[in-house]
C-alpha cells in the first residue's frame, strides 16, 4: 500500500477570529472615545471663539490651548476631520458586528494586524492602497 503524501495547501484565512474581531473592537473604542472628546473641545472652541465671556479663559483639554490659537476656520476644518475620523471608526464597528472587519474592499483578502493596529478603520491593505495610487 503506497502512502498518500497530504499535498493540500495551507487554507488561507478569510476573516478574523470573533476574539480577534474583539481585541479589535477594544482598541476602536478607545479611539473613538478619544476622538469624541477632541471633537468636543474642538466644536467648543469654535462656539466660544464668537463669545467674550469667562469660559474662553477656563483650561479644558490640552488640546484646546493650541486650538484657541488657530483660526475659527482652521479649527473648523480640524472639527470636519475629526468628524470623518469618528464616523469612519463608528463603521469599522459595524464592520466587527457583521464579520467583514479587516477584509480589504478592493482584494478581498484579510488586511494584515499590524495595519488595523495602526489604522484601525483601515478598509484596503497597503497593496490595494499602492495600487490606486498609480
Amino acid at each position: 500500500m503506497a502512502e498518500t503524501e497530504n499535498t493540500a495547501a495551507p487554507v488561507e484565512k478569510v476573516r478574523y477570529s470573533d476574539e480577534e474581531l474583539q481585541e479589535f473592537k477594544a482598541l476602536i473604542l478607545e479611539k473613538l472615545e478619544t476622538a469624541k472628546q477632541e471633537f468636543a473641545v474642538l466644536q467648543g472652541t469654535v462656539n466660544l471663539s464668537s463669545s467674550n465671556d469667562t469660559e474662553d479663559t477656563s483650561p479644558t483639554f490640552k488640546m484646546e490651548e493650541g486650538a484657541a490659537s488657530l483660526s475659527k476656520e482652521e479649527v473648523g476644518r480640524l472639527a470636519a476631520r475629526q468628524f470623518k475620523f469618528i464616523s469612519s471608526l463608528e463603521a469599522a464597528l459595524a464592520r466587527i458586528e457583521n464579520k467583514t472587519y479587516g477584509i480589504c474592499r478592493e482584494t478581498g483578502k484579510l488586511i494584515p494586524k499590524e495595519r488595523l493596529r495602526i489604522v484601525p478603520h483601515a478598509t484596503l491593505s497597503i497593496e490595494a492602497k499602492n495600487d490606486k495610487g498609480k
